[in-house]
């Protein structure tokens, strides 16, 4: 029998990253998780005693992300699959959000992914073997009003990663961004943050999305179970996606972006192609 994969997953306290490190350790797989606080790593303990790990780290203290993958390493000596799940959401129009509010945005979005990849790559080009999976977001291909930081936050893990995706490639190493659409998490209720400043001018933009989230919170089509199977289809395919929307809305709102980018390249291409310097032939 194969050895079961070592799979080392950010933010296991609820949402898809419990759904995913049930789901691995269900197939007999071994899944560390993070957690923020000490008092939650017992229940994760104990849902498959010897299978589900539990670690504190929040992936905004940075100085702690070696130590515990280090951590990890020694008991395990090695780790097959990570899964940058942690993150949070901003609810704001752009001239609403502060400088602080952006700042932290950035901070666990980004920033902690990065401190995350980055200690566990040594590790990975050493085995010349493992998968990184980036937990994005259909936001993270599409803009939407009152979303503009949570966006930004997407797309420049969506940049990094799919550079990353052709640095690591010739070491036998893989990456696959999965973009959900809205799910049934804690992400639009108690987990999401909202700009304290509120314009007027902006209700019928981002305070109509910022409803409209709201209002789904809890009714959301996607399902995080059948979500952690899919991730789990992707680890075992033996040629993997760059990109996985997950969800009918997260697909059609990907065709809807490529579409719109088509037709606005078409319609302005000879204005595009007129900035080039006339050859030397």
């Amino acid at each position: 029998m194969a050895s079961p994969k070592i799979w080392f997953i950010t933010g296991v306290s609820s949402g898809l990253g419990r759904c995913l490190a049930e789901a691995v350790a269900a197939r007999g797989d071994i899944a560390g998780g993070t957690l923020r606080q000490e008092a939650q790593l017992a229940a994760f303990d104990a849902i498959a005693p010897g299978r589900t790990i539990g670690v504190r780290l929040d992936v905004n203290e940075p100085t702690l992300v070696e130590g515990v993958i280090s951590g990890v390493i020694a008991r395990y000596q090695r780790i097959d699959v990570l899964v940058n799940n942690a993150g949070c959401g901003l609810l704001g129009a752009v001239e609403e959000v502060s400088d602080a509010e952006a700042r932290a945005q950035m901070e666990t979005n980004l920033f902690g992914v990065l401190a995350v990849t980055r200690a566990v790559l040594p590790h990975l080009r050493r085995q010349k073997s493992g998968h990184i999976l980036q937990i994005s977001s259909i936001a993270g291909l599409a803009a939407a009003p009152g979303l503009g930081l949570y966006n930004a936050s997407k797309f420049a893990l969506e940049g990094f990663s799919e550079a990353l995706s052709r640095e690591l490639a010739p070491l036998g190493i893989r990456v696959t961004l999965i973009e959900p659409g809205p799910f049934r998490t804690k992400w639009a209720g108690e987990s999401i943050k909202r700009a304290e400043k509120i314009i007027p001018d902006y209700a019928a933009t981002a305070g109509a999305i910022e409803q409209r989230i709201r209002d789904l919170s809890g009714n959301q089509p996607g399902d995080p179970d059948l979500a952690a199977r899919a991730m789990i289809k992707v680890v075992d395919s033996p040629n993997p996606p760059l990109r996985l929307p997950l969800g009918k809305l997260a697909l059609s709102g990907y065709r809807a972006k490529l579409a719109a980018v088509s037709k606005e390249l078409d319609a302005w291409e000879a204005v595009g192609l007129a900035t080039d310097a006339p050859s030397k032939a």
